[in-house]
């Protein structure tokens, strides 16, 4: 099994606060670029809504709770923390979380394989 960093996109491809999809070896990955006081942050999980069973999840809305960063599923509104990808609303639920990076105007995902 090897790690390996691929580039995704620029990250003037990103939204601020909002998300945007991917594809990525065949999976749809939903980036975030989350902005607070000049901070970036940059997440990036994976687009399947496991409830709505449906890839949507980049459309859904960028929020937090008790200093987690949050994406809410556009369909059932089940909340999910971005950097663990843990349902908020559902134990049994989670998302797929991919670490991600800024290497200069690149934005690049570690893929293992």
């Amino acid at each position: 099994m090897t790690n390996q960093w691929t580039t995704v996109c620029k990250i003037d491809d990103l939204v601020d606060n909002s998300g945007v999809c991917a594809l990525v070896e065949h999976n749809q990955v939903a980036l975030f670029k989350v902005v607070n006081n000049d901070n970036i942050h940059i997440f990036a999980v994976s687009n399947w809504d496991p409830v709505g069973q449906a890839n949507v999840l980049y459309r859904g809305l960028v929020g937090s709770s008790a200093e987690q960063t949050l994406v809410i599923s556009p369909l059932y509104k089940q909340r999910y923390c971005m950097s663990t990808g843990r349902c908020l609303d559902d134990e049994n639920i989670s998302l797929q979380t991919y670490e991600v990076r800024q290497e200069g105007k690149d934005v690049q995902l570690k893929l293992v394989r």
